[in-house]
């Protein structure tokens, strides 16, 4: 034991300069990560701040059975799970998709205009971005004015329809994303070695063929990576983009658990129920985060632990 207390305490005078630098990181997750898990208790027990965490009456998985016997149960389930696995299906490959074909472009100017004009929506604040949504898509908007001039009929209000909303959220999120995610998989192509393009030219590969054969296989840990941290946060689903974005008339496709978990904990102060709920829901992306790590692990070298 003191033999591991002094490798320590040498190891902190030898590098002490780095453990002061990762000192604000390790501070945060504590704090603001670790920290509020204390209060996860209150999922078990019927909470009230006059009582605090420690005298308020336990009552065990009562929250969780009232949540998984209510009617928005699998509204909330089912939206959530679409809205992440479609975002999974169409705004991950996105990103991949762009930076091949960045990768491909030749001509320098024209190469960085595409990526500066794709990368900018992405440092545009959330906000702007939902009301720049609603302006284009409002029965007045540009895209109704669009419509109708093409085809005629009566301008459709986009988003008070619940059956447009998954279509708005994931496109716009397509939108706003796609450059910057890109970035990461210019990187890793940035690694590939070119002796293996000037063999593959040898051979008769064209580019098509280059990229599936060299390209792809040569960022695939990259996505996998990428993979697992999105699977991860895969009940998350951009909550904060659809508490902007949704209304009482796109519940139906809009409500996720994550905003029932706003408005029952934040809006209607059900505090021990809106734990439970979010607690259930961070189980199941924990659950999520190791069967997809446990894929990888088996399939390839890849993984996070």
């Amino acid at each position: 034991m003191n033999s591991f207390g002094e490798k320590v305490i040498k190891d902190f005078k030898r590098n002490k300069v780095i453990y002061l630098m990762v000192s604000p990181v390790v501070l945060y997750y504590i704090i603001f990560q670790y920290g509020p898990m204390y209060g996860l208790q209150i999922a078990f027990k019927d909470y009230t701040p006059a009582l605090g965490f420690l005298q308020s009456p336990w009552v065990g998985f009562e929250h969780f059975k009232e949540f998984f016997n209510s009617f928005f149960f699998w509204r909330l389930l089912k939206n959530t799970l679409l809205l992440s696995f479609y975002s999974l299906l169409f705004a991950f490959p996105a990103g991949i998709i762009l930076a091949l074909l960045l990768n491909e472009i030749r001509g320098g100017i024209f190469k960085r205009s595409v990526q500066t004009i794709t990368y900018m929506p992405h440092f545009v604040s959330l906000v702007v971005i939902v009301g720049i949504l609603f302006d284009f898509m409002a029965r007045d908007g540009v895209v109704n004015d669009i419509l109708v001039f093409l085809f005629g009929g009566e301008p459709i209000a986009f988003m008070r329809e619940a059956d447009w909303f998954r279509t708005l959220f994931i496109s716009s999120d397509i939108w706003q994303n796609v450059g910057w995610s890109s970035i990461i998989f210019l990187a890793a192509m940035s690694n590939v070695d070119p002796a293996l393009y000037e063999a593959a030219k040898i051979d008769g590969a064209g580019r098509l063929k280059q990229m599936w054969h060299i390209t792809l296989p040569g960022i695939m840990p990259t996505v996998v990576i990428l993979l697992i941290l999105l699977i991860g946060k895969f009940m998350t689903v951009g909550e904060e983009k659809i508490l902007l974005m949704y209304n009482p008339t796109t519940y139906e496709t809009a409500d996720v658990i994550g905003t029932y978990v706003y408005r029952k904990g934040i809006l209607e102060s059900n505090f021990s129920y809106s734990a439970a709920v979010g607690l259930f829901k961070a189980l199941i992306a924990f659950t999520l985060l190791v069967i997809a790590n446990s894929i990888a692990r088996k399939v390839g070298d890849t993984k996070l632990w």
